[in-house]
């Protein structure tokens, strides 16, 4: 038995999910949000903030004894000053994470989608419905939560299949792909 925490990073809403595989089977064991708003700190005190979803991811991590954590992977937004906020809690989980000993694995929202819905265009509603009907939830979740057990769903589903090729076969930069006028990486 497998059991996957994942992490939905963001720096006002932080969402996080727990599922548990057996064989095939997933199993929902919790999920929620650690939220740096409304906590008597002042918006613009980023440490603080980061402190919150450290301690937070942390005390998640204690709680459930995941054996594996996935975190989504964070791309450039319109908006840079947003996207270097959102790497900074993105960190901030990572080292969590990370500080609990857990092997952490990242996936991208397109991945998450895809493994999740079966299109990588997905709406935030088609993964909460579609988190709801894999884990057999009685409601839908929260936007950040579903988004945090659809990566730990991905983690669940894909992570024995990354393991299992990269014990049969190392890859090679050097001899696995080759661009035009011989360059290769």
């Amino acid at each position: 038995m497998t059991r996957v925490l994942g992490i939905d990073p963001g720096l006002q809403c932080t969402g996080f999910g727990v599922v548990e595989r057996e064989g095939t089977k997933l199993h929902y064991v919790a999920s929620g949000t650690i939220r740096t708003t409304g906590a008597g700190i002042a918006q613009g005190d980023l440490p603080a903030r980061l402190k919150i979803i450290f301690d937070g991811v942390r005390e998640v991590a204690e709680r459930y004894q995941p054996s594996d954590a996935s975190v989504e992977i964070v791309f450039v937004n319109v908006n840079p000053q947003s996207t270097l906020l959102l790497g900074q809690a993105r960190g901030a989980a990572l080292t969590a994470l990370v500080t609990a000993g857990l092997p952490v694995a990242e996936y991208t929202a397109l991945q998450m989608k895809k493994s999740v819905v079966g299109h990588g265009h997905a709406a935030k509603s088609q993964i909460q419905e579609m988190v709801m009907r894999l884990l057999n939830l009685p409601g839908l979740p929260g936007k950040d939560a579903a988004d945090a057990l659809g990566l730990a769903i991905t983690h669940a589903h894909a992570g024995g299949s990354f393991a299992a090729m990269a014990q049969v076969t190392a890859l090679n930069r050097r001899t696995h792909a080759q661009f035009r006028k011989g360059r290769t990486y």
